[in-house]
C-alpha cells in the first residue's frame, strides 16, 4: 500500500493511463488514453473504481451494476472509471468475450490499465503480494479533489446505488441524513 494519505477535500492523485473502451460509432472496441487533468479541464467530476482482476467471478458483477446505473454518472456529469492491474489487452480481451463465456461484453464506461501498478499505489489500494487492487470507490469532484472514499476487500462486493446516492449527494451541497435521496429534504 501506499504510504501517502487520501484525505477528503483534498487534491486527489493524478493519474494518466490506457483505456479501453467500447465505440458506438466505429461499433468496435478501442483502446484510448484518459487522465484526470483531462475530466477535471472538461469540469467534470469522476468515479474511479478499483477491481482486482479482469476474468474473475465476483468482479462482473460490480462491473455489470455500475453500467445498468452509467446514465445517473453521466446525468450528475460524472466520468465513470473501472480500474485494475491488468493490462489493456487482457481488458479488451474480458470486453471481447461474451457474457455466457466469461467475458464482460460492451460497457458504457472505460476500463484504465494499471500494469505498473503506479495508479493502484497512488489510491492505497494496491495489495503488494498478490498485485491487485482491493475494491476502492473514489469520487472526484471537477476540480479534482476527493470528495468520497470506500474500500472493501477483493471478496465483498460494493453497492452501486449507494455510491450513486453519496455523488448526487455530495453534488447537492447540502447536508444530506441517511437513506437521502435527490428530491427529499436536507438538513
Amino acid at each position: 500500500m501506499t504510504s501517502s494519505i487520501l484525505r477528503i477535500g483534498k487534491p486527489a492523485p493524478l493519474f494518466e493511463g490506457d483505456i479501453v473502451k467500447y465505440d458506438s460509432r466505429k461499433k468496435q472496441i478501442v483502446y484510448d488514453k484518459i487522465s484526470l487533468v483531462k475530466i477535471i479541464s472538461n469540469k467534470q467530476w469522476t468515479v474511479l473504481f478499483f477491481y482486482p482482476r479482469d476474468f474473475s467471478s465476483l468482479c462482473p458483477t460490480e462491473i455489470h451494476s455500475f453500467n445498468r446505473r452509467f446514465k445517473d454518472f453521466e446525468k450528475a456529469n460524472a466520468v465513470l472509471i473501472g480500474c485494475s492491474t491488468d493490462s489493456r489487452n487482457s481488458h479488451k480481451a474480458w470486453m471481447e468475450k461474451p457474457r455466457t463465456k466469461g467475458g464482460i461484453d460492451k460497457l458504457s464506461y472505460s476500463l484504465l490499465a494499471d500494469p505498473s501498478l503506479k495508479i493502484s499505489s497512488s489510491y492505497g489500494v494496491l495489495e503488494n503480494e498478490a498485485g491487485l487492487a482491493l475494491r476502492g470507490t473514489f469520487i472526484i469532484d471537477d476540480e479534482g479533489n476527493l470528495r468520497s472514499l470506500s474500500i472493501n476487500p477483493p471478496y465483498i462486493g460494493r453497492s452501486i446505488d449507494e455510491v450513486v446516492r453519496t455523488l448526487q449527494a455530495l453534488q447537492s451541497g447540502q447536508v444530506c441524513p441517511a437513506g437521502w435521496r435527490p428530491g427529499r429534504k436536507t438538513l
